[in-house]
């Protein structure tokens, strides 16, 4: 049915539009352009310190991996800021980062009602050409916050940067559970319930932090350093369609008596390259008679899976096995109390 206006509203329709080409910005807002969007997140500054990391997730705390100064920093680097990539069609989401030079903890910790006290560090991945924050850290913060777990997203210095992933990267792991269970009663957290997940590239960090914190620990012991006597061991380790761990490639490095649990998941033939390294690191830490191990292959799903539900596979309902695992070991329960986990400790010697 065609709609006719009115006679009077058409004049002053017509009136005002003719008036329009005379009006000025002052007195015409409503031609104005529109004011770009706010709360779209960007980069700090350079300044002569070392550069300050931005949240990720809005209400995250940062620390620094490494005090300004260390001898572990790229001194000549350390102050450039961080390149962030949103992601296309969603503004406001940060998807990756690169250019990390000042490694940092993200911080995002549970209302004090529903705390158990745990507590996630989570490496993103992205084929240590960035860090995949978005789908692999800032989706995670709000699903573990359900379950009162606290969770803290790392960024790590990246190989296209410079660095060595298996030495740098792991060490930015490996002191980032240092650094975190050093401040545990300043965030509320149960200092023998924090672990490590990785993603991926991030999951050749957290799948060495199960083998490799002893030695971490032996050599960063030097008088003065504020971390001395904190070790860097995870209470519970993730492995999520790994990069390369530590037994690729026919390695055999010795297993620590006390290494942590270890939840582990991969698509299989859809990802087939990552599940064969996923089974490597578990075939090794059941050899090693390694307790509360747990490991899930899906028949069908892609790599980079993250969180998401991708056309009602089952792989997308891995996050779900992941918290009966940990409620399983008692990292669910009350801050303070022992878990299932750190009593079987205490097993008889293998």
């Amino acid at each position: 049915m065609k709609t006719t206006l009115p006679a009077a509203l058409l004049l002053g329709l017509s009136l005002s539009l003719a008036g329009a080409a005379d009006a000025t910005p002052e007195t015409n807002a409503l031609w104005n352009p529109h004011p770009a969007p706010s709360g779209i997140p960007a980069p700090g500054p350079a300044t002569d310190q070392p550069y300050a990391p931005q949240p990720v997730v809005p209400g995250g705390v940062i620390l620094t991996v490494y005090p300004p100064g260390s001898p572990v920093l790229n001194a000549a680097r350390v102050r450039e800021p961080e390149q962030y990539t949103l992601t296309r069609g969603v503004p406001g989401r940060i998807q990756t980062i690169v250019n990390v030079h000042n490694p940092s903890l993200e911080i995002h910790t549970v209302e004090p009602g529903n705390n158990t006290g745990a507590a996630v560090i989570l490496c993103p991945g992205g084929g240590h050409s960035s860090l995949v924050v978005g789908s692999e850290g800032a989706d995670f913060v709000s699903f573990f916050r359900t379950y009162g777990v606290n969770t803290a997203i790392l960024r790590y210095r990246l190989r296209r940067d410079g660095y060595s992933s298996q030495k740098d990267a792991v060490n930015d792991a490996l002191q980032g559970l240092r650094l975190l269970r050093a401040r545990a009663a300043e965030f509320g957290l149960d200092p023998k319930k924090i672990g490590i997940v990785g993603f991926s590239a991030g999951a050749e960090l957290s799948s060495p932090a199960a083998v490799f914190f002893p030695d971490f620990d032996r050599t960063n012991q030097a008088p003065g350093d504020p971390l001395g006597g904190v070790t860097s061991r995870p209470d519970f380790v993730g492995v999520v369609y790994p990069g390369p761990t530590p037994f690729a490639r026919n390695a055999n490095p010795p297993v620590p008596r006390d290494a942590p649990p270890s939840f582990i998941t991969c698509a299989g033939p859809g990802d087939r390259g990552h599940a064969v390294w996923a089974m490597e690191y578990y075939n090794a830490m059941l050899q090693a008679g390694v307790p509360n191990l747990e490991m899930h292959l899906y028949g069908n799903g892609v790599h980079g899976n993250g969180l998401k539900d991708r056309d009602g596979t089952p792989f997308g309902t891995w996050p779900l096995r992941f918290i009966d695992w940990f409620r399983d070991l008692g990292f669910l329960g009350k801050p303070g109390v022992e878990t299932k986990a750190a009593r079987d400790l205490r097993r008889p010697a293998r």
